[in-house]
């Protein structure tokens, strides 16, 4: 049996209590594939390599969860990128309803606790 965990994926924000913090797609996908992951609280950008290339996103992140079928209990969308939080939730919303990720996952277009960064 896998050990349950809550999963924030972010670059930048504080990591809530009672979470495990993700900083790349590539980290969620990890913890997505072992453990099982109660709820999942998603970020879109998540910021650039050492040369300036865009890194995966929080998007490309839903892709792969409804390409391989993996899961979270409960999906929260925190991030504050109007258009990335809109390919999110149509991804999950419509993935769900076309049978490619389980129809009992709550998914919540808004995020699960206030978004804090603590000043670097």
């Amino acid at each position: 049996m896998k050990e349950k965990i809550n999963l924030y994926l972010d670059d930048l924000r504080d990591v809530p209590e009672g979470f495990i913090l993700a900083r790349t797609v590539e980290e969620a996908i990890y913890y997505l594939e072992n453990y099982k992951v109660e709820i999942l609280s998603l970020d879109h950008d998540l910021g650039e390599d050492e040369k300036g290339n865009l890194l995966p996103t929080g998007y490309d992140l839903v892709k792969y969860m409804c390409k391989n079928g993996l899961r979270a209990d409960k999906i929260y969308i925190h991030t504050y990128n109007p258009i990335g939080r809109d390919n999110m939730w149509q991804t999950l919303i419509g993935a769900q309803r076309r049978g490619f990720i389980d129809i009992d996952i709550e998914i919540y277009n808004r995020p699960v606790v206030p978004n804090k960064y603590t000043e670097r």
